[in-house]
């Protein structure tokens, strides 16, 4: 019995509870991305997503991707690398495909690979703000919430805005899946100037007798722990601590 079990992990990473492995394989990859790509790009990043419900939060404070300077850290993610990795294997065709769309995606001009090792993580994207920005990570639909909050801004941003909890309560079916949401702190609470706290992407579901919107997020404390969960939308909405919302969309 040891021996399987040994080997299964060997093979598929350690099991979640639901079943699935908290990293695959490329070959494990490869079948996913055969199964999802007939979908929408939308609905392959929201599938990409739940498939990570269960990892390990990365405790590293700077990241554990980026402190062992590689692409592929699938053991234990935060809420950046969630969104990263869904984005990049719903983006690609094949396992190796998705490491270039990752040189692309996560960087302000182009990651460099020497080696098996990124040179260049300093060019990373390391505020959620700058990814919104960017257009790499979908068009802007904020204002389809109503006309957006202001706030002020930090590091080069003279102004931030974002949709209250409010607006987007009451109006969760603008919403659909695959949809980032990039949590906005309020000015006060900023740690080290980012104005993003938080991110996640909107999955679909159901709750007993009704399709509701849920979010997949990176839920933990650096330092401390936590996994990946996914919650109903509307509930993480009401308790969140954040002024509210940016969200962007592939379309």
């Amino acid at each position: 019995m040891v021996f399987v079990f040994l080997f299964c992990c060997a093979f598929s990473g350690l099991l979640t509870s639901s079943g699935f492995a908290f990293s695959l394989t490329d070959a494990e990859i490869a079948l996913l991305q055969q199964q999802f790509g007939q979908l929408p790009l939308s609905e392959r990043i929201a599938q990409w997503a739940e498939r990570f419900v269960g990892t390990p939060y990365d405790r590293d404070p700077l990241g554990e991707y980026v402190r062992r300077r590689v692409i592929v850290a699938d053991e234990r993610i935060d809420c950046m690398y969630h969104v990263f990795r869904s984005v990049e294997l719903a983006l690609a065709s094949t396992p190796e495909h998705a490491i270039q769309v990752a040189l692309f995606q996560r960087f302000h001009r182009m990651g460099v690979l020497e080696a098996g090792q990124v040179v260049n993580y300093e060019d990373r994207y390391a505020y959620g703000e700058d990814m919104v920005l960017s257009g790499k990570f979908g068009r802007e639909i904020t204002d389809l919430f109503g006309l957006p909050l202001r706030m002020r801004g930090s590091r080069d941003l003279p102004e931030v805005r974002y949709a209250s909890r409010e607006m987007v309560v009451q109006n969760l079916g603008i919403l659909r899946p695959g949809d980032i949401l990039f949590f906005v702190r309020s000015a006060k609470s900023r740690v080290r100037d980012e104005v993003i706290g938080h991110m996640g992407i909107v999955a679909a579901g159901r709750v007993p007798d009704q399709d509701t919107l849920f979010l997949v997020h990176a839920a933990g404390i650096k330092g401390g722990g936590g996994t990946v969960k996914k919650v109903v939308l509307r509930s993480y909405l009401a308790t969140m601590p954040f002024a509210g919302v940016q969200v962007t969309r592939f379309e």
